[in-house]
């Protein structure tokens, strides 16, 4: 069995080359799959961008912690509630499930959808600050 000199050092390897002096791994060979789009997904990013319009229009939500939740733990009397607003710990509460379930027959598709939680987020909203929701969007009068 022969051994290297100790006296003369390895020949460098290519950047690109792996610890056995190969080529890294190939990309995947398949077309990159798109992302994912769930109705989770959409909530979130629906939420989002209206939460991020409230913020930069009102004061009193740049510190309020919004919050997306499946199901409330606990049913009112007068039915599911679709948020809950805790002004102790500055945070408001989306319910997915009620927001998005519970629309009309006929009013179930991705329009109506984001339009129930655009509106559901403004209706938290407005009930933290104690104003109306229709008070909170672009052509409110200022008060």
């Amino acid at each position: 069995m022969a051994r290297r000199s100790p006296s003369r050092p390895a020949a460098p390897r290519p950047a690109r080359h792996g610890r056995h002096g190969r080529l890294g791994r190939s990309e995947v060979v398949r077309p990159p799959l798109p992302p994912l789009d769930g109705r989770l997904d959409r909530f979130e990013l629906t939420v989002g961008s209206a939460v991020e319009y409230l913020r930069s229009t009102w004061e009193e939500l740049r510190d309020v912690r919004f919050e997306i939740a499946a199901m409330p733990l606990h049913d009112r009397g007068d039915g599911i509630p679709k948020w809950r607003v805790d002004h102790n710990e500055r945070r408001v509460s989306l319910y997915r499930v009620p927001i998005e379930r519970l629309l009309p027959k006929g009013h179930d598709d991705a329009a109506h959808r984001r339009v129930a939680i655009e509106s559901a987020v403004f209706h938290a909203a407005a009930e933290y600050v104690g104003r109306e929701p229709w008070e909170l969007g672009p052509d409110a009068p200022d008060y």
